[in-house]
């Protein structure tokens, strides 16, 4: 090398990689794993060695399986769902014979909710992104019919005043959309500082139980049951607080939602705890980042339709029938603006659907400093 460091050798640059590798013998047991592997499988590396794949991940696709058992053929498996630890994972999997070494073959896995594929784009700084334009043209008509039906209202009949009022709602309605819209596609985020996660969690609660109080009991037949389990000596995080709280207030009115149409005993548990040694592969950045602040937001409802679990952060994508599918894509970009990940997983087992966001701990705060307390 140019400036005389030596060349990382193989297993170097392996265990380096930010996605999981394993290494199978010619038995089709693990002979080796990087970090990353123990890191997604949640065990260490010498429980794994030995193992087959089949044993960790649970039933494969038959197909999957099948070529698995192949060892001299290549594979490559996208949105595989494995399950891990009694939680479902969707995977990209690729499985690559060495040659040379007969039966051998080198297996890698990624996790799809990592993996922010997100191009980056340099827009400058005097020509507007095309959707901030789309969106002024929309906005500046819609001013005007909200306008219009204002002024009508108070010459209507008193019967159809409802009307114009329901095109006020209509176009507030589409404001608020379009405010969505914009909000995804802006490439500006506040610059994330060190916070008190507890009191962002404390706030987004007492927002949404205001919200569930006041259209629950309209209904008179829900009573959702909101509960807390955190970590006091948390330590803050880095975070932009303000939309922290608004990932929190949505993660919390969609867990809300879906345990009361799929709970006969709807409950919502947040949880907090600090992870030691949890890394994770940043694809945007190239590198491995420590996320050890784990807010979990947890419901009893019904889970997520399969079909959809890989694309429940996608925009336009929604489960509800009323939905508009930009609150969990809206909650992704937050989270990744703040330096964090998102995840979501089901465990079939005990019923409970969990979203999972981890950030970075701010520097020079260490996890024994009470910095849960608000």
């Amino acid at each position: 090398m140019p400036d005389g460091t030596a060349r990382p050798d193989a297993r170097a640059q392996i265990a380096g990689m930010i996605f999981a590798v394993l290494l199978i013998d010619a038995e089709g047991r693990i002979a080796e794993v990087n970090q990353a592997a123990e890191i997604l499988l949640g065990t260490s590396a010498r429980r794994l060695v030995g193992h087959s794949l089949p044993e960790l991940l649970g039933p494969l696709d038959p197909r999957v399986e099948k070529r698995l058992k192949r060892a001299d053929e290549a594979l490559v498996a996208r949105e595989l769902v494995l399950t891990v630890r009694e939680a479902e994972l969707q995977v990209n999997l690729t499985v690559s014979p060495l040659a040379g070494a007969p039966g051998w073959r080198v297996v890698t896995l990624s996790e799809i909710a990592h993996e922010d594929t997100a191009s980056v784009e340099t827009v400058g700084e005097s020509t507007p992104p095309g959707p901030s334009i789309l969106a002024h043209e929309i906005k500046n008509p819609l001013s005007a019919i909200r306008g219009a039906a204002q002024l009508a209202a108070r010459k209507l009949p008193h019967k159809d005043k409802p009307l114009a009022r329901m095109i006020t709602d209509e176009v507030d309605r589409i404001a608020r959309l379009i405010d969505r819209m914009q909000q995804l596609g802006s490439t500006r985020s506040e610059p994330p500082e060190p916070c008190n996660p507890h009191e962002a969690i404390r706030s987004a609660l007492a927002t949404v139980r205001v919200a569930s109080a006041g259209t629950l009991a309209g209904e008179g037949a829900f009573n959702v049951a909101f509960r807390e389990e955190f970590d006091p000596s948390l330590p803050p995080v880095l975070a932009n607080r303000d939309a922290l709280e608004q990932v929190l207030i949505n993660l919390l009115s969609n867990a809300r939602d879906a345990a009361v149409e799929g709970a006969r005993s709807p409950q919502v548990t947040i949880r907090t705890r600090y992870v030691h040694g949890l890394v994770f592969s940043a694809m945007r950045l190239g590198r491995a980042v420590r996320l050890p602040i784990e807010i979990t937001v947890t419901d009893n409802g019904k889970g997520i339709d399969p079909a959809l679990r890989g694309a429940v952060f996608e925009p336009f994508v929604s489960t509800k029938q009323s939905g508009q599918g930009l609150g969990l894509a809206l909650v992704r970009k937050l989270v990744l603006d703040m330096g964090g990940s998102i995840t979501h997983e089901r465990d079939p087992r005990l019923g409970l659907t969990h979203f999972r966001v981890h950030l970075a701990q701010a520097q020079g705060q260490a996890p024994s400093q009470a910095g849960g307390k608000g």
